[in-house]
């Protein structure tokens, strides 16, 4: 009996602008299946639209937070359609979708990660925002040992940790510790695991304190003046805090420091 969307993935709310997302397919070890990525990525659509939510935390139940790819899906598509490849073209993009609309998300993104993310779930904790683990959490993006190199989380992968590490991981399909993935900037820290979800919704509300228009101006221009060369990344970045100057929160923001008081932001 397949899961339903409502039991594989747990959406929680809570008052201080925060909506957790909970992989909960521990039969499949939280693969991302097709319904897995798209309950998750309308998930992530509706909190984007949501004027009530800050930050978006990802976790898991289960001692693996995404083991990537559903293989047992991808194994019956090839041997029902051998020669089909739209529905591997459709299922990859889907994929693709999910990834963009985190980073394209208005709000920020953290992936708390409490076990092993490989493969596509390991993509999934780079593209975060942020990414925070516990100690005895583990990675690798292990493609390339069952025939299928990881191009798209690759992707991900590449524009956090650098090239010669990327690779690294690419080539040999290795798993690496939690240090080893905070050394090369594949999460931001890593704690105990009865630390970790409190570490986590400490820093989301930290980061909901902010003004929320704020956070959208920077996260978007974060991303966009990271492909830039220099020269266009600070005229770019210029005129973005012109315009941030402009907004009603920028006033109440240097008022209020200046005042030595609490900024009052027009989203609070």
């Amino acid at each position: 009996m397949k899961n339903t969307p409502s039991d594989i993935l747990h959406i929680d709310k809570s008052i201080d602008g925060i909506i957790r997302l909970t992989l909960n397919d521990q039969k499949n070890k939280n693969a991302l299946s097709e319904t897995m990525m798209k309950q998750l990525k309308d998930s992530i659509d509706r909190a984007s639209q949501d004027k009530k939510i800050k930050v978006i935390i990802i976790s898991s139940y289960g001692s693996v937070f995404c083991s990537g790819h559903n293989l047992k899906e991808i194994k019956h598509a090839k041997e029902n359609h051998p020669n089909d490849q739209s529905y591997f073209l459709d299922l990859f993009n889907l994929c693709s979708s999910l990834m963009i609309a985190i980073v394209n998300s208005p709000k920020i993104v953290i992936a708390e990660v409490n076990g092993i993310a490989t493969a596509a779930g390991c993509q999934l904790v780079a593209t975060c925002d942020l990414a925070i683990s516990s100690n005895a959490s583990k990675f690798a993006t292990p493609g390339v040992n069952i025939g299928l190199f990881c191009s798209t989380p690759m992707v991900a992968l590449s524009r956090n940790a650098s090239k010669k590490d990327s690779m690294k991981m690419l080539l040999t399909g290795d798993m690496i510790d939690a240090k080893t993935a905070k050394s090369i900037s594949l999460i931001n820290e890593h704690v105990s695991e009865v630390k970790l979800k409190k570490y986590v919704e400490d820093l989301a509300k930290k980061i909901s304190c902010k003004s929320l228009k704020v956070l959208k101006i920077g996260k978007e221009a974060f991303y966009k003046q990271s492909e830039l060369t220099l020269e266009e990344a600070y005229k770019y970045t210029s005129k973005v805090m012109t315009q941030n100057m402009m907004i009603e929160d920028a006033t109440e923001g240097i008022n209020a420091f200046l005042d030595k008081r609490d900024p009052n932001w027009t989203d609070s």
